[in-house]
């Protein structure tokens, strides 16, 4: 690997550290380019062929991976999640959410903190004794 690409990828790494610190706050990709010390064009090309998505998707993944920790050990409503987590809006957390998980917030929250039994008690519950 060349210095140069050494160099190009610690500055990809650095703007990435700043969404992983700072999911939460409003980021566009001007300020995350000035970060890397790189236009904002050449910054959108080069996070994408580093790291295989765009810096919007990242982010929005972030946000979204954090949504997820909250809803499965908060009580937090969904509505404070979503702005707790940086999105501006409760329609835009829940698409995104949608899009990236597969499932709504609250269907997320429902599958995930409900009671689950391991199979093998399950098994040993129900055995008829004789």
């Amino acid at each position: 690997m060349s210095r140069a690409t050494e160099e190009t990828n610690r500055r990809m790494l650095r703007a990435r550290d700043a969404m992983d610190r700072d999911y939460a706050q409003p980021m566009d990709v001007p300020a995350l380019a000035r970060i890397a010390h790189v236009s904002s064009a050449h910054f959108t090309r080069t996070f994408r062929t580093t790291f295989g998505e765009t810096p919007h998707r990242y982010l929005q993944r972030r946000r979204v991976e954090r949504a997820m920790f909250l809803l499965r050990d908060t009580d937090h409503s969904v509505t404070s999640i979503g702005f707790e987590v940086g999105f501006g809006s409760p329609g835009t957390f829940s698409r995104t959410f949608r899009d990236i998980v597969g499932r709504s917030p609250r269907t997320y929250r429902k599958e995930t903190t409900a009671v689950s039994v391991p199979t093998c008690f399950t098994m040993a519950w129900t055995r008829p004794s004789t």
